[in-house]
């Protein structure tokens, strides 16, 4: 015997288009001819996070607030997030990654923990601070970029005499959100040893290291320009001679003072952080201002265009990997 609604009708008595749209509504579906909420089809992607720029001069006063206000028996990091200011949103700054500042003051430790979204680090200022990830502690010099892959491992520590030390943080989780594979644990509760790995190895060179002083000795190196055009010199951060992370591609541009670059679009999502320099982005129609260790929000298929002040260098955290193994990267000029 089949159960069926009480509150179904005999649709043999069903006889107008309104009385049907009700059992749709009864059942949890409805008709290819009537959604009601909009198509499912449209033909092209659709304008819903907005471009933005984060000043980190701005946010850097935030941070010293939050050094005297938050330790980190309040929060396993202190750090602010990027949130796009489209309505409605929550979390992410673009649609598959979310941004983040970070501060560590001297002899502070954030406790180990591990997670499934990827990270990376982008260090915008202070010496004397090391991260540790899987036992192995390098050292987070200026211009570095580190990795922290999926379900690693991670804690981060200064030195008593370090400086305060600031950078940016990139992650997946709003990509891990919307697949659903979230899991988080601390170390403390797992393994113990007071939240931090014990004996840690220290290496100078790693593979979750890009050293500042190796990406600037490669981009001199370079002798073409990117074929997109959207920098002067560029090179990709790489592991095992593909992407940094499964789902976070990292490139370092270089750019001259009054380069302009040609407008593009892609449906890959992208977050620049800004090394060195200034200038603008013309993104969609919108001037965004930017200079040293501001964050650049541009989301998938608008166009976009680089104008440089001061010489300029930034790191492109995108989600091209993501695309590109789905079939759907789709990258133009226009």
């Amino acid at each position: 015997m089949s159960a069926t609604s009480p509150n179904l009708p005999d649709l043999s008595q069903v006889t107008s288009l309104d009385q049907l749209y009700g059992v749709f509504e009864e059942l949890s579906m409805e008709g290819g001819w009537h959604r009601p909420a909009g198509p499912a089809l449209w033909p092209e992607p659709r304008k819903t996070l907005l471009p933005h720029v984060w000043h980190y001069a701005e946010i850097k006063g935030v941070l010293d607030v939050a050094g005297r206000l938050v330790d980190h028996t309040q929060a396993d990091r202190r750090n602010v997030t990027l949130t796009n200011p489209a309505e409605g949103n929550v979390y992410p700054t673009v649609r598959t990654m979310v941004a983040a500042y970070q501060m560590i003051k001297p002899g502070e430790n954030a406790l180990a923990h591990h997670h499934t979204p990827a990270a990376l680090r982008i260090i915008l200022e202070g010496s004397g601070t090391c991260t540790v990830v899987e036992g192995d502690r390098v050292e987070m010099r200026p211009g570095d970029v580190l990795l922290t892959p999926s379900w690693t491992w991670h804690e981060h520590s200064a030195a008593a005499d370090a400086d305060d030390c600031y950078w940016v943080d990139i992650l997946d989780v709003p990509l891990i959100h919307l697949l659903e594979p979230m899991f988080f644990e601390k170390y403390e509760d797992v393994v113990g040893h007071d939240g931090l790995q014990p004996d840690p190895r220290d290496l100078d060179a790693s593979p979750i290291a890009y050293r500042w002083t190796d990406s600037l000795a490669r981009l001199e190196a370079q002798t073409e320009a990117p074929e997109h055009g959207m920098a002067e010199q560029e090179i990709e951060l790489t592991t095992d001679g593909g992407p940094a992370m499964p789902t976070i591609a990292l490139h370092v541009q270089q750019s001259s003072a009054g380069f302009a670059s040609p407008t593009m679009r892609t449906t890959a999502n992208s977050l620049y952080t800004v090394i060195e320099g200034s200038g603008e982005a013309l993104v969609d129609g919108e001037v965004l201002r930017w200079e040293r260790g501001d964050i650049i929000a541009v989301p998938a298929w608008r166009p976009y265009s680089f104008t440089v002040r001061e010489d300029a260098y930034l790191v492109r955290a995108s989600d091209e990997p993501v695309y590109g193994a789905l079939g759907l990267l789709r990258t133009e000029k226009l």
